[in-house]
């Protein structure tokens, strides 16, 4: 079984940071690709960033230049470092990994719990 845990998300103020952090663990075999989602009240689940193993990035135009997305491949783990927080970033965020399980040969796609980030006025 795979198992994932956010952490980092909370209350902060227009213009403050917040970091994200997804870990994955249990029976992995190989990691790839992993990205972070975010879903606003009212709003369908968007892709925001995601970043490939070799470290490549890539980014919706509403977080660019304020948002970095990171990874540490020997923790599996994926960070997401939002600066310039504006009211429109509030949203549960979701991080997912396509992950290659034990005894598999296929890369699922393994999702979060879901973090509150709540950005007030």
């Amino acid at each position: 079984q795979v198992q994932m845990a956010e952490s980092g998300g909370g209350l902060v103020q227009t213009g403050g940071s917040l970091r994200l952090s997804c870990a994955a663990s249990g029976s992995i075999f190989s990691v790839h690709a992993m990205g972070w989602y975010r879903q606003a009240p009212g709003k369908e689940r968007e892709l925001i960033a995601d970043i490939t193993y070799e470290g490549a990035t890539k980014y919706v135009d509403d977080v660019k230049g304020r948002f970095t997305i990171s990874r540490d491949n020997v923790k599996k783990m994926v960070f997401l470092q939002m600066n310039g927080l504006k009211a429109d970033d509030t949203a549960i965020y979701y991080c997912v990994m396509n992950i290659v399980p034990n005894h598999g040969n296929v890369g699922l796609d393994y999702w979060g719990e879901g973090i509150s980030v709540t950005v007030s006025p």
